[in-house]
């Protein structure tokens, strides 16, 4: 048997927004004449990339040319895309940073959208003082991480979408024995329960141990 554990297409559907509710509102509202100019922040795992990746996603089905840019040191944005997503701004360069801050200047002036991240605040991050100015002028965002609680009933719910309940034991073992962030819970419960359907058993800790074990062979 062939299970899939591979990442799911990230959308802005699929993102549990615990804390970041008023974020989530801002992200939509921005291809609706919100605002235009949005920066992201907050610890690795938290679900920047995913929030980034979505949005850029749901341009392109909004009808905009839509480009996604995850920072290398020696990034250059030459791009005429209307939406434009920049993950790990703080791993530019200086020539990296001076091509940001071009960007945004022509897509503010032109109508555009850009949505860019980092790991802190634009006033915290050790880049050119112009640029740090500019991604601070639209609305800043911290991303908060989910609380484990926040998790649990996000698989429950995901449980109960897919058709059955899963016991609280199972999501114990799971917040337990599996890397913890949610995108990686989501998956090894799609893969119980493709599993357990295929084997017509219940889903239960053996199951689930099973379902482990063979992911780990699978690396």
């Amino acid at each position: 048997m062939i299970l899939d554990f591979s990442p799911g297409k990230p959308s802005m559907a699929s993102f549990v927004s615990g804390g970041n509710s008023e974020l989530v509102h801002a992200l939509r509202e921005m291809l609706r004449g919100g605002e235009r100019m949005l920066y992201l922040w907050g610890e690795e795992g938290c679900g920047k990339s995913h929030l980034l990746a979505s949005m850029v996603e749901e341009a392109r089905e909004a009808g905009f040319d839509a480009v996604h840019f995850s920072c290398a040191a020696d990034s250059r944005f030459e791009t005429e895309s209307r939406f434009v997503a920049v993950d790990d701004v703080e791993n530019l360069d200086d020539a990296g940073q001076v091509s940001l801050f071009h960007l945004y200047n022509r897509l503010k002036e032109g109508g555009g959208m850009l949505l860019a991240s980092g790991k802190r605040p634009p006033s915290g991050m050790d880049i050119r003082p112009e640029l740090s100015t500019r991604l601070g002028w639209g609305l800043v965002y911290q991303v908060h991480a989910l609380t484990d609680e926040d998790k649990r009933c996000a698989l429950r719910a995901h449980s109960r979408s897919r058709g059955f309940e899963i016991p609280q034991e199972v999501v114990e073992y799971l917040m337990h024995h599996v890397r913890r962030d949610l995108p990686t819970l989501m998956r090894m419960l799609d893969a119980l329960d493709e599993y357990s359907m295929e084997t017509r058993r219940s889903v239960t800790i053996p199951l689930l141990k099973e379902i482990i074990h063979l992911q780990e062979k699978d690396k």
